[in-house]
């Protein structure tokens, strides 16, 4: 990682890099629009952790330190203004599962996603090339976070994400607005067969695997079949955004299990209600 400072690529279009409390990070310009939300799809830059986990590392999962990661939590908590314990995230299993945190006891449970219309809190997701999505409703001041590897786009999890928010705050799909933001790009995603076939069925699936030549291999666009998804489950072209940046090319700034061997850190993607959600835009 390079430590004389970030190189950030120009943002894509409809997103912005924002800098906060020594934290930096990608924000959608649409969500940002909401004075009700906050949220950021964080980058590694600066942070506690050394080594293969140098930077802003949120799990201790895969080997990093536990102080080295309270700190970088501590880190975030006071960029944001958001108590440690209200940063809800889940322990990520490549499922399909969506949780509300309205129904959550003291117990993290396992899961893919995180619902909740609570002001003051923020749900999260930990990323290291899996498609990270943020989901707001601004009638119901409700959001969403997802955790979509090839295993759960395969299951579609995005359209399920929207389907828990129709059915825990009667949330009208049109009205909703999404971003999708950095994950390994089609450019460094090389699938073999299983994960080819795993998508079999799929409406998608002729839009977003390309074959390489001369292999039984393909390269796969995950934040596209997302995306695709989204559409598909109601919400409207111009309210889903993509980031298209991809985290295996833009290591300095992202943790990528692939582009470094499966050694390294994750990065928080979060969104939370505002505690003034009652009132704001």
């Amino acid at each position: 990682m390079n430590r004389e400072g970030p190189v950030f690529p120009p943002p894509p279009e409809g997103f912005r890099w924002m800098e906060k409390g020594g934290v930096c990070f990608l924000q959608s310009v649409s969500l940002a629009g909401h004075s009700w939300i906050d949220h950021a799809f964080c980058t590694r830059w600066r942070g506690a952790s050394g080594g293969a986990f140098a930077g802003l590392n949120f799990s201790v999962r895969e080997g990093d330190g536990e102080d080295a990661v309270r700190r970088n939590w501590g880190m975030l908590s006071e960029a944001f203004g958001i108590p440690e314990d209200r940063f809800i995230t889940l322990r990520q299993v490549h499922g399909t599962r969506l949780v509300s945190l309205e129904d959550c006891g003291e117990t993290v449970p396992e899961g893919d996603g995180l619902v909740t219309a609570r002001r003051g809190f923020a749900v999260g997701i930990k990323t290291a090339d899996c498609v990270p999505i943020l989901i707001a409703d601004p009638d119901a001041r409700a959001v969403c976070a997802v955790h979509a590897g090839w295993r759960g786009t395969a299951m579609g999890i995005a359209e399920k994400a929207v389907e828990a928010m129709r059915r825990h705050f009667s949330s009208e799909p049109s009205r909703l607005t999404a971003a999708v933001g950095p994950a390994i790009g089609p450019c460094c995603y090389e699938v073999d067969e299983p994960v080819f076939r795993s998508m079999e069925g799929r409406g998608e699936r002729e839009a977003v695997f390309r074959a390489v030549p001369g292999r039984d291999r393909w390269k796969l666009d995950l934040a596209g079949a997302n995306e695709i998804q989204l559409a598909a489950a109601g919400l409207k072209g111009g309210r889903i955004h993509t980031a298209r940046l991809c985290t295996s090319c833009n290591r300095n700034l992202f943790f990528s299990h692939r582009g470094e061997g499966g050694k390294t850190g994750r990065q928080l993607n979060f969104i939370a209600v505002g505690t003034d959600a009652a009132s704001g835009g």
